[in-house]
């Protein structure tokens, strides 16, 4: 059965302290967890608080900037990802969110290379503490800082390359679901999703992450869902809503909303 989660960067100006227990008070049984929050109430108390709240946690974000992106070495960003498998796995997450990072002055080739040998470390790792990585793509508008990939094809191919099984896909609706073909698509990553996050948007991706309440874009996020679920996925639902008009919103008024939301767009949802 579909679980909802809601990622702690929708509620950007809130704790985690807050998250947790805001988001158990509303009825969540599932977290996305934001690395820096969790840093800075601290790692073991917050595992220690989400296991009194009942809160599941759906994944772990992030890791990642192989490609030298943000300022660090391949070798940094390596052994940060090792860091936060420990994390994730302290937590029990059902995945670490990876970024490859921006391709920069990188061929496109070498910044694959970059990745698919950054990942490859991080395998034994992660088998060590049953972690699975989650590679997330991003439409090419708003996410070039972040990574190279910005088509789901192009991200299911290096998922091939590496070939292991404790290394999979997130799938965000508001990259993709603007896509024409993304129905077409989804029975080609479906076994490959460990996550998938659910935002919605009026128009496509455009500098700025400028995302709407669920159900209020124009996107197919109901015909989304029932074509996951009927390709196998049994996953988590993690509601991550960013923009002016989300940072506006009254956020306990968001949680209500976004579980309304969800439970019009899959009756069966918890």
């Amino acid at each position: 059965m579909a679980r909802l989660s809601m990622n702690e960067v929708t509620t950007y100006r809130w704790s985690f302290e807050e998250d947790a227990t805001q988001y158990a008070a509303a009825g969540y049984t599932a977290i996305g967890v934001w690395r820096q929050k969790l840093s800075d109430f601290g790692e073991e108390k917050g595992a220690a608080l989400l296991s009194e709240l009942g809160l599941s946690v759906s994944n772990v974000g992030w890791a990642g900037g192989f490609t030298g992106s943000e300022g660090r070495t391949h070798a940094e960003a390596v052994d940060d990802a090792r860091e936060a498998i420990r994390t994730a796995s302290l937590l029990n997450a059902g995945c670490l969110v990876l970024y490859t990072g921006a391709r920069g002055g990188h061929t496109h080739n070498h910044a694959r290379r970059l990745t698919v040998d950054a990942i490859k470390q991080l395998v034994p790792l992660a088998e060590e503490h049953h972690v699975r990585l989650a590679l997330e793509p991003m439409h090419a508008g708003c996410g070039s800082e972040w990574t190279f990939l910005h088509c789901l094809e192009e991200t299911v191919a290096l998922l091939d390359q590496v070939n292991h099984e404790l290394v999979g896909l997130v799938f965000d609706t508001y990259h993709f679901g603007h896509d024409p073909r993304i129905l077409e698509f989804i029975p080609q990553m479906a076994d490959k999703l460990f996550v998938v996050q659910l935002g919605d948007s009026t128009t496509p991706p455009q500098q700025d992450q400028d995302r709407t309440r669920l159900g209020e874009g124009n996107l197919p996020l109901r015909e989304i869902i029932a074509c996951l679920m009927s390709n196998g996925y049994d996953g988590d639902f993690d509601v991550e809503l960013i923009g002016e008009e989300i940072c506006a919103q009254d956020y306990t008024t968001l949680l209500h909303h976004s579980k309304a939301a969800f439970r019009d767009l899959i009756p069966s949802a918890v």
